[in-house]
């Protein structure tokens, strides 16, 4: 372990009292590790004749700032094949995986922007679909703004995405162009989180429009408001330019024939 930490320029545990835990590098390393498994006892299999059993992997990359109800819209048909689905979820930072993307430990990864130009990793951006945003609060706050929205929103409370965030970049500029200022009480990396305090009261939040039943129901809040100024956007990065999975291809279909529609 020592002779492979020292190549690897890393630790891969860390103490905790007394028991060890993977450090960021070893999670990495692991997950490696289990695809050089998996594909070894393939290769075994396809070796000595036999069928190679299984279901079929399909291995994604989540950026962490998508909201976590559009993640299980978009992957939901894959898992509704007809053959077998064994579906593996990492989330991250969008550079991370696309770095594992590109030395073929993802299938794809899902992500709300484009790949950047400039970047070192050949990869292909996939449109899944766009959608307008809406606006959440408890109905105690909803009831406050709903009647001339969106200029209402001026000095309300507001619970938003950090600053890095596609979404909050959108917010910001239709903010700007409509001379709204709401009073920002929350900035949020993880968009599950937001929710958990838009719920409790502390702030309207704004949310995809494709997952809007979703969040008023497991929420408990109301629509304020909608905006199709404001857009998401879902792509799927792979290092193909055609999409050859069939798990990732039955994504791309049902997300342009029925999610996005």
């Amino acid at each position: 372990m020592g002779k492979l930490e020292e190549a690897l320029g890393g630790k891969l545990f860390r103490r905790v009292g007394r028991n060890l835990e993977l450090t960021e590098m070893g999670r990495i390393v692991y997950r490696y590790a289990d695809e050089i498994f998996a594909l070894g006892r393939e290769m075994m299999d396809t070796v000595r004749g036999r069928v190679v059993s299984g279901p079929l992997r399909l291995v994604v990359g989540i950026v962490d700032a998508l909201p976590k109800l559009v993640v299980r819209k978009l992957l939901e048909p894959a898992l509704q094949l007809p053959e077998q689905i064994r579906l593996i979820c990492h989330e991250g930072k969008e550079e991370q995986l696309l770095a594992e993307l590109s030395v073929h430990g993802l299938d794809i990864v899902l992500t709300d922007t484009p790949v950047k130009s400039g970047l070192s990793v050949k990869a292909y951006s996939h449109l899944l679909g766009e959608c307008g945003v809406s606006f959440f609060a408890v109905e105690s706050l909803a009831a406050r703004v709903r009647r001339n929205f969106p200029q209402s929103l001026n000095g309300m409370p507001m619970l938003l995405p950090c600053p890095m965030s596609a979404l909050r970049g959108s917010l910001d500029q239709w903010f700007d162009t409509r001379d709204i200022h709401p009073k920002i009480v929350g900035e949020f990396d993880d968009q599950a989180l937001l929710k958990v305090f838009g719920q409790a009261g502390d702030g309207i939040f704004a949310a995809p429009s494709v997952i809007e039943k979703e969040v008023v129901q497991l929420h408990d809040v109301t629509v304020v408001g909608r905006s199709d100024a404001v857009r998401e956007q879902f792509y799927a990065i792979s290092v193909e330019r055609i999409i050859k999975h069939p798990a990732v291809a039955a994504i791309q279909k049902a997300a342009s024939s029925s999610i996005f529609t």
